[in-house]
């Protein structure tokens, strides 16, 4: 299989399957002589791993990274960077009744089709168990944007879950690391709470809709017309497991709006021009504004669900089928920090670009001396 990497000058490979002995990334391009060990990737990783609540999947894995090269001293050697995190709870097993079915809503039918051998187990590389390994690579990218950009902060949050939105004039940033579905509304969080155990128990999944924004992101990064950063934004979110849909600023919803509505007009504030609104989530003609960078992605309902599912085997026959073992009611709720890993993987590979391009030189729009 081809195209296990992504970014220009950022690289992130990713490798390996849900029930393989590891999983992990190489990440090239790295900047030397940043500070960077595994205590400061793990807490990235912890926000991912599984088991954590009722609401995600309970298989028992504690993530751990290791890091195998590109580091000495404690400091980043601008040489490739190999992750390293071991499978220890699978449960291969669970997937020997239906290795040769094809399990609706999954990619299992696709992978059979396009290379006619496959790991069954877990989904094996299609696994959502891969994105264990971006959030270590974006691990790897917050050290660095912490050296480069010390006012950029990344914060994914949950704004839908199933039909259940977010209200937002209850938005409270401070509860969003206070409940198991990374929700900025402490009502929604309850209701949540009470709407997901009843599709659990219901043998059923939801899917959901993830904000990511990020703050502090500077003026100028992107270059048209093939490397917009909101293109990249788009195809990376749209590349993690599960992911549907994708959208920046408004969105969809842009096509609702009149001209007028939509337009972020522009004043000048004390430090240069100010935009009065944000509908188009910080990025024009594919170039950010300096405004929070705005991107929301939708995940799919989990297939793996114990009720009965119509599908085929792979030598024809017609057959109800069980996904048995241990899976997310809501996979979306694991897809957050995965989100905040891709736009810091994103958002680093765009400021060296833009470092390589433009030195950094900027454009000055200059205000009346007051």
């Amino acid at each position: 299989m081809s195209l296990n990497t992504f970014g220009h000058l950022f690289r992130v490979t990713t490798w390996g399957e849900s029930h393989g002995p590891a999983i992990g990334c190489t990440v090239d391009g790295c900047p030397p002589g940043v500070s960077l060990s595994e205590a400061d990737l793990q807490p990235w990783l912890d926000k991912r791993k599984p088991g954590t609540s009722k609401f995600t999947t309970q298989r028992k894995e504690a993530d751990e990274v290791r890091i195998l090269s590109g580091v000495y001293q404690s400091k980043t050697t601008g040489t490739p960077i190999q992750l390293m995190i071991e499978n220890t709870d699978q449960r291969s097993k669970d997937y020997s009744d239906i290795a040769q079915s094809f399990r609706p809503g999954h990619a299992d039918i696709t992978y059979h089709q396009k290379y006619g051998h496959r790991d069954p187990r877990g989904g094996g590389r299609s696994s959502a168990r891969e994105t264990a390994s971006r959030v270590a690579a974006g691990g790897v990218a917050r050290a660095v944007l912490a050296t480069l950009l010390p006012g950029l902060t990344i914060t994914g949050y949950m704004v839908q879950m199933g039909t259940k939105g977010i209200d937002r004039t209850r938005f409270d940033a401070a509860q969003i690391d206070q409940n198991p579905f990374w929700v900025p509304d402490a009502q929604a969080a309850v209701e949540w709470a009470e709407y997901l155990d009843a599709l659990r128990l219901a043998h059923n999944s939801v899917g959901a809709v993830i904000e990511v924004v990020a703050t502090g992101v500077p003026a100028g990064l992107g270059a048209p017309l093939y490397a917009k950063l909101d293109s990249d934004l788009a195809a990376a979110m749209m590349s993690i497991n599960a992911v549907k849909g994708v959208e920046i600023g408004e969105g969809m919803a842009a096509a609702a709006l009149t001209g007028v509505e939509n337009a972020d007009e522009i004043r000048m504030g004390p430090d240069g021009p100010q935009f009065l609104t944000n509908h188009a989530g910080g990025i024009l003609g594919g170039i950010s504004t300096g405004q929070p960078v705005v991107c929301r992605f939708a995940v799919k309902p989990t297939s793996s669900i114990l009720t009965p599912r119509q599908t085929v085997t792979e030598d024809g026959r017609e057959v109800d089928l069980v996904t048995k073992g241990r899976h997310d009611p809501c996979v979306g709720i694991r897809a957050v920090p995965v989100g905040e890993a891709m736009m810091a993987c994103v958002l680093l590979d765009h400021l060296l670009l833009d470092r390589g391009q433009t030195g950094g030189l900027r454009g000055q729009i200059k205000g009346n001396a007051q």
